[in-house]
């Protein structure tokens, strides 16, 4: 069998051309903006809308959606080659209609949402005309829904909620938040927990306060507060006790995506760093030339090479089965070498750079603290590998003697019985 690892060329042509934009028209922007998701900021809108409609005008736009959405149903493989482009920039994946959360929320909107509700949320959400919010962990609970407390309560033709939610991202700029909420407490565990459509002009929310991850950045990550919110039962989310299985309707697609963009971000880093080598000279000689530097390179080398692969092989695997469920193993696996690939590639950038790079005028030590927070976005770094354990050991079975299959002792005798015709002492040897 032959294995091709050539991109088509028909499509290696609009990589180019993403390449080029990304780096001329895109970039740029990330050192004169602020928020991607602040879509009232008219200055914002002035530069960002005249590069979305270029990006429409090439039918490049929300190329993860399907054509019933208006997509080009790209596969995961094309959208991992232009995803890694992407993800050299804040704005890349808003000026190409594909920014998280509002990919994973669209996701859901379109399995589960009413007519009415995707004409409302869905069309101008795909649009930019507005964005959204995953509204989920919670300040006792963190990312584990088996123990969250914000509930919602029948009442009259609707539900009532009633708690408080952490980091839920650009809750501040959001036109409605999409909530994971208790509503049946002493069901088994996975049947406890709705989702709901909430607008955020809804009476009762409250950003208690905005949240940031790196020095000095406006914080938006929303610190919210639920007091007697009231939503009408349609803005349920498929059946009572069913949020599990919306919630893995955006989360299987988030996590690769999230993958695929961060490998954008490493190759900027790596790039930094190779350019530093060559340019820098120090102790007689250029850092390149030092062995100890020739080791970060190769290692950094290496790494994105082996995270690479693994991220399109199961884009691949994705394509093929066309099941998240199927592929959960090799999803749960990109997901938690990501940020060690981030951490380590970026920290070599960083500690080649000296001074400079731990200073604020070089990315590196927003992106280190990247690499810790995509160690807990879409759940913790050991969840993940305790899937990829558990999947794994399912192809595996124990073995019921004292001794393991594989003892020597036992495959020698098997191995003298297999051949006893020929390892048998002939009549000569007698």
């Amino acid at each position: 069998m032959a294995w091709d690892f050539e991109t088509d060329a028909d499509y290696q042509t609009e990589l180019d051309w993403i390449t080029e934009f990304m780096r001329t028209e895109v970039e740029p922007l990330d050192h004169v903006l602020g928020s991607q998701y602040d879509v009232k900021n008219p200055k914002r809108n002035e530069l960002v809308r005249p590069l979305q409609a270029i990006v429409r005008e090439r039918k490049l736009w929300g190329c993860h959606l399907g054509a019933d959405l208006g997509g080009l149903g790209y596969g995961q493989v094309k959208l991992a080659l232009m995803n890694e482009i992407l993800g050299r920039s804040r704005f890349g994946p808003t000026v190409f209609g594909c920014q998280a959360p509002d990919t994973g929320n669209g996701e859901i909107l379109a399995h589960y949402g009413t007519e009415a509700q995707k004409e409302t949320y869905l069309k101008p959400l795909l649009a930019n005309e507005i964005v959204s919010c995953f509204s989920m962990t919670e300040p006792q609970g963190g990312a584990d829904p088996k123990v969250f407390t914000t509930k919602a309560e029948p009442s009259g033709d609707g539900w009532v909620i009633n708690g408080e939610k952490w980091f839920s991202s650009n809750a501040r700029y959001a036109a409605f938040l999409i909530v994971m909420v208790v509503t049946d407490p002493d069901a088994e565990p996975y049947r406890r927990l709705s989702m709901f459509i909430v607008p955020t002009d809804t009476p009762g929310i409250e950003i208690v306060r905005n949240v940031g991850i790196h020095p000095g950045e406006e914080g938006s990550h929303g610190y919210i507060h639920y007091k007697n919110v009231h939503v009408p039962a349609e803005n349920m989310l498929g059946g009572r006790g069913d949020a599990f299985v919306v919630a893995q309707t955006r989360l299987g697609g988030g996590r690769i995506h999230h993958a695929m963009r961060t490998i954008g971000q490493v190759r900027k880093a790596f790039d930094m760093m190779c350019e530093r080598a060559l340019s820098r000279e120090t102790q007689g000689g250029r850092l390149a030339d030092k062995q100890m530097v020739q080791e970060k390179i190769a290692d950094s080398w290496i790494e994105i090479e082996q995270f690479r692969l693994l991220v399109l092989r199961t884009a691949w695997l994705i394509d093929k089965h066309k099941d998240y469920m199927k592929v959960r193993k090799d999803i749960a696996a990109i997901k938690a070498a990501m940020p060690k690939v981030f951490h380590d590639v970026a920290s070599r950038a960083l500690h080649l750079h000296g001074s400079l790079g731990v200073s604020s005028e070089m990315p590196f030590v927003r992106q280190v603290i990247e690499s810790f927070h995509m160690g807990l976005a879409d759940g913790p770094t050991e969840v993940h590998k305790i899937t990829v354990a558990r999947q794994v050991l399912r192809d595996y079975q124990a073995s019921n003697d004292v001794f393991p299959t594989r003892h020597n002792p036992k495959l020698e005798e098997q191995a003298r019985e297999k051949f006893s015709d020929i390892l048998a002492p002939s009549d000569d040897e007698i």
